[in-house]
């Protein structure tokens, strides 16, 4: 009921188009973290390129074992960074120079020393914000819908249940080998996650 008004919702704005009872992918549980950290290493090697691991705390080195480089998202906070260290200094030249000039004591109108808080300020800020707008744009948040939500196993990914999902619209994604292969790494529960939000185990 939650499931289908969120979607209808979503769907009247054009952020999400429906595609009921279609498979989403591919959900196996495994029974600690050092399965799941080979299982991992597995998939990547098998090829598979979309697929994720779900887990209560974070797993040393699985960065390693999905084969990710670096965040690209100190580039775009060092964007934000000097963007916000040129608006502070325009802001100070700006205010001092143009808009409402002040003869104090003979000192220039815009001098960097004392406009050196306000531009450390904005840098800071811009830096900030550009980090974590980029952080939730490059991770596809916020995302109130996702079919995996409607697994009851996968309800234990927030307590003890270790979990590997292989999507759908991976390109060697083939549901009767998919399912043979994550068995095959040690999965259990292996279940078929639809569109829906139902699943066939």
């Amino acid at each position: 009921m939650i499931k289908r008004l969120i979607s209808d919702v979503l769907a009247s704005m054009g952020i999400y188009q429906r595609r009921d009872d279609q498979v989403y992918g591919v959900l196996a549980e495994f029974p600690n973290p050092g399965a799941l950290y080979e299982a991992v290493e597995q998939t990547r090697l098998a090829g598979f390129k979309r697929f994720d691991a779900h887990s209560p705390f974070p797993i040393h080195g699985m960065d390693k074992a999905f084969g990710l480089g670096n965040s690209i998202v100190g580039y775009f906070t060092i964007i934000g960074g000097v963007t916000g260290l040129a608006a502070g200094t325009l802001l100070q030249w700006w205010t001092g120079s143009v808009d409402y000039p002040l003869n104090i004591s003979g000192k220039p109108f815009f001098a960097v020393e004392p406009s050196v808080p306000v531009m450390f300020e904005l840098t800071i800020l811009f830096a900030a914000l550009t980090a974590v707008g980029s952080m939730f744009a490059l991770n596809g948040l916020p995302r109130p819908y996702n079919p995996l939500f409607y697994s009851k196993n996968f309800l234990r990914a927030t307590d003890d249940g270790f979990f590997l999902h292989i999507a759908a619209n991976d390109a060697r994604f083939d549901l009767e080998k998919t399912q043979s292969f994550l068995k095959r790494i040690g999965g259990a529960k292996v279940e078929v996650i639809r569109d829906s939000g139902e699943s066939d185990v």
